[in-house]
């Protein structure tokens, strides 16, 4: 038998490990291996060359262990939150979070555990991160939880009122907050999620004069740009894009006539149209809007408000309350407060109320209202549609989007939002300032 070239030896903290290229190939190009070896992972090793780690020998066994077989054990004696810390500095995150839990499927999705707010009051929004940590909107507080949902330092936006807050990335937070009465302050924010320093303060420019804004929705897109609804001191509303690297403005879109872009309540990026998709919704206007804006010609491609109908004085229970669009299927999702479903062609802009097709089949808990309730909202992630409604997340799938599960959790009340990332869904509950982690448990090993 000949000998293997491509052995690799490495002393660990002082213990020694044989591994070759081809299991280290596994972690990838953004682990630290990709970036030792070159780019084949091709070459022929000296077996006498020791790379030395000055790092945890046990940890480092259960990461090349994982490296090897696809699966994850950790003995007894190597805490979780030592193994995360070694999994980052290798660059092995998401090869641990892949082991420790299966797919995300949202038919799958167990509790794994619930979290008391640390801020008094109720909280307003919850964003899932990329990593599988999250952050949470109060007030004027920010507080972000790592993969380990340990709390960070918290975000503090001086008494400024937080309307959308958002992941870029990984490392960074943005955050959209309100005017103060009186002061040019406002707008937006770019801060680390790991130190909660501020980063860039987004500015807008018109006529070379600086102008104070408050932020609304938040959106990004793979090309680190932040889109954001902005409302202006005199009223002026608009969409507003930075660049997130070097944090300037490259471009606005200002409001037409009849508009209401400034107040939108969501933002979405459609990477396949090259165009942002603009939501104003009832409650917060009197009629809804949604819109999709390509920035590229600086005009709208795709329009909806309900003005169209005259049914709708006796059917408000048809206000729109969220929307998605699924590119896909090319067509974008509505809900209202029961919890209907409504889809509307996008190739085909009626202008009408009657434009969109209403579904019921998820209309399981018409009855009694709590009493405060919080209006639905839509995520869609992985061909799987999502809607919360009172305490509980609906999950719908198939080409008909068919009701195939609930997610119900009764502490805590109405869920007043919720979002998915890193293999998990966060469920931000409204009254007693709790929010719960979902994930899909790993299939038992035979």
């Amino acid at each position: 038998m000949g000998i293997q070239k491509d052995r690799v030896r490495f002393n660990v903290g002082g213990r020694i490990f044989e591994t070759t290229a081809t299991t280290l190939a596994n972690a990838g190009r953004n682990s630290m291996f990709g970036a030792m070896f070159d780019e084949s992972w091709n070459f022929v090793a000296d077996n006498s060359t020791e790379h030395f780690i000055d790092r945890n020998p046990d940890c480092f066994a259960v990461l090349l262990d994982l490296l090897r077989s696809s699966e994850l054990y950790v003995p007894e004696n190597i805490p979780e939150k030592l193994l995360y810390r070694e999994a980052l500095y290798y660059g092995l995150l998401d090869h641990v979070r892949t082991a420790k839990w299966g797919p995300f499927d949202g038919n799958r999705l167990t509790l794994s555990r619930s979290i008391k707010g640390q801020s008094p009051g109720d909280g307003t929004a919850i964003r899932g991160g990329p990593d599988g940590g999250c952050c949470v909107a109060h007030g004027s507080m920010v507080h972000v939880y790592d993969w380990m949902l340990d709390e960070r330092p918290p975000l503090n936006v001086d008494y400024q009122r937080v309307n959308d807050v958002g992941w870029a990335d990984a490392d960074h937070v943005v955050i959209g907050v309100s005017q103060r009465l009186g002061r040019g302050d406002g707008g937006l924010g770019l801060f680390s999620s790991s130190t909660g320093e501020l980063r860039h303060k987004f500015q807008v420019s018109h006529e070379n004069q600086v102008k104070s804004f408050t932020a609304g929705a938040l959106s990004f897109s793979s090309d680190y740009k932040i889109f954001s609804s902005c409302k202006g001191r005199n009223n002026e509303y608009g969409i507003g894009v930075w660049d997130q690297i070097s944090g300037k403005q490259i471009d606005f879109f200002y409001e037409p006539p009849s508009w209401s872009l400034g107040e939108a309540d969501k933002l979405q990026w459609l990477e396949g149209r090259n165009c942002l998709l603009v939501s104003t919704l009832f409650p917060r206007k009197d009629n809804c809007y949604i819109s999709l804006l390509d920035f590229r010609h600086k005009n709208m491609v795709w329009c909806w408000s309900d003005l169209g109908g005259p049914v709708l004085a006796v059917e408000d229970e048809k206000r729109v309350r969220d929307a998605i669009a699924m590119e896909d299927n090319n067509s974008i999702c509505v809900v209202n407060e029961y919890e209907d479903l409504g889809f509307m062609d996008l190739r085909n802009c009626s202008g009408v109320f009657s434009g969109i097709r209403w579904s019921s089949r998820s209309r399981l808990m018409k009855g009694k209202m709590p009493e405060e309730p919080c209006y639905p909202k839509l995520a869609l992630h992985n061909g799987q549609l999502f809607s919360s409604m009172n305490d509980c997340i609906s999950v719908f799938c198939g080409s008909d989007w068919v009701l195939t599960s609930r997610l119900r959790r009764s502490y805590g009340g109405s869920i007043c939002d919720f979002s998915i990332g890193g293999d998990r869904l966060f469920a931000l509950h409204s009254e007693e300032n709790v929010f719960d982690i979902w994930e899909t448990p790993r299939p038992p090993i035979i």
